[in-house]
């Protein structure tokens, strides 16, 4: 499906879509769980992915109104009776292939085309070194996956510059295996914050587990329990990012986005970015609302080694920004979707953008840059889809974005959301 965004300007109150880290986290510890109520979740593409394969190990999932009621294997997968299709969704594949190791028998795991073209390797590697069986069907470290358990737990090293999902899918496995799981990283962990998420919802569901000198540790033999049975999902940074950069570029009068709560989501760092290239920016934390408006932007240099799925909402803010915008240490996130590295570079290019790309570093020269409404590819993406579609609001006549379909992933209303603060947008 297409969509069509023209230059518009945008106001009023939105309300941040949950978290879609969280979400996942807690129907997967909820499926480890003897059972609990998952309260405000995302029900998205990716974490219907999730709840498939908690019901894969035995598990259910009944939805309510704003809630899931999910009844879990209190940590003890069965065997599917099928493949586990994890769609899209890298961190359902990576999260539940460690459940699979848990399972006294063979699951084959697999995705679509574009899953199946990204690294699972270093997993399959710690499942041997806990004597479970893991290995790619074509031998390249990519699904469709085969896992046999049970593995008991122990000692596992791994690198941590490849995705934190690997961590995160032992850490949670790791609870329940007899003897825990240490975790020795080879390399620096890239994408630390999501490791926090995991650490903290595994807190609010009983789970002890902690970082070492080395880095990271669970104990074994532990019970999934929230306190009162239930669990509720924060507000996501990471689709909120693009709300704020909308106020940030078409919103004379503000915009406020509400559920903006502190949390370990490093994807907040945005607020600091926008904050540094000297937008008109303030978050009320205790009320959980940020407020943001139309400001003169400068570029400025942003890493994101900790916060891969800002690089689209940097960049088009960068393309609007006086200066150069350089931001560094992404080249882990050429193994998202898509390369996303790479298709900002050319999506935004196809607008009229000025931009240098390197293995590591993207560079917006947004001095040299005028956007212009075009015909831009969103690469099966959901997040190139929406950061192109702000791009679209700032742009100078009619800019056509394809695949808008793929906003389902984590912000299914994304473009209703959008109409409604003003935006001047209309879909095929």
């Amino acid at each position: 499906m297409d969509v069509h965004v023209s230059q518009s300007t945008v106001d009023g109150t939105v309300q941040a879509p949950p978290s879609k880290s969280y979400t996942h986290r807690a129907i997967l510890a909820a499926g480890y769980a003897d059972g609990a109520t998952v309260r405000d979740p995302l029900v998205s593409a990716d974490t219907e992915a999730t709840m498939g394969a908690v019901e894969a190990y035995g598990g259910r999932v009944d939805r309510g109104d704003g809630h899931l009621e999910i009844t879990g294997f209190d940590g003890k997968p069965s065997v599917p009776d099928d493949i586990v299709t994890c769609a899209n969704s890298g961190t359902t594949m990576r999260l539940v292939t460690a459940t699979a190791a848990l399972a006294d028998g063979i699951t084959v795991l697999t995705g679509d085309d574009s899953l199946r073209s990204r690294p699972q390797g270093p997993l399959l590697d710690a499942v041997e070194q806990l004597d479970g069986r893991a290995e790619s069907t074509r031998g390249n470290g990519q699904a469709p996956l085969v896992v046999k358990g049970p593995v008991d737990g122990d000692s596992v090293s791994i690198p941590g510059d490849v995705s934190s999902q690997y961590i995160t899918a032992l850490l949670m496995a790791g609870a329940v295996t007899d003897e825990g799981i240490e975790i020795d990283l080879e390399t620096a962990l890239k994408s630390a914050p999501y490791v926090d998420i995991t650490i903290e919802v595994l807190e609010a569901f009983g789970v002890e587990a902690e970082s070492t000198a080395d880095g990271f540790e669970v104990p074994g033999g532990q019970t999934y329990d929230p306190a009162g049975g239930e669990y509720a999902v924060p507000g996501d940074f990471s689709s909120m990012s693009y709300l704020l950069a909308a106020g940030a570029l078409a919103a004379p009068e503000g915009l406020t986005v509400t559920s903006a709560h502190p949390s370990a989501q490093g994807d907040s760092a945005i607020v600091d970015v926008l904050d540094r290239m000297g937008a008109d920016i303030e978050w009320d934390r205790d009320a959980g609302e940020i407020t943001v408006s139309r400001s003169d932007l400068s570029g400025v240099e942003v890493s994101v080694a900790d916060t891969p799925d800002l690089l689209p909402t940097i960049a088009v803010l960068g393309a609007v920004a006086d200066g150069d915008t350089r931001i560094v240490d992404c080249e882990h996130v050429r193994f998202k979707e898509t390369d996303r590295v790479r298709a900002m570079a050319e999506e935004l290019g196809a607008m009229g953008a000025n931009v240098t790309e390197q293995q590591d570093v993207l560079t917006i020269h947004g001095g040299d840059t005028d956007l212009s409404g075009a015909d831009v590819d969103g690469r099966a993406d959901h997040r190139i889809v929406m950061s192109l579609a702000i791009a679209g609001l700032i742009a100078d006549g009619e800019t056509t974005v394809r695949g808008s379909e793929h906003v389902d992933v984590s912000f299914p209303n994304f473009f209703d959301v959008l109409d409604s603060i003003g935006a001047d947008v209309q879909r095929d």
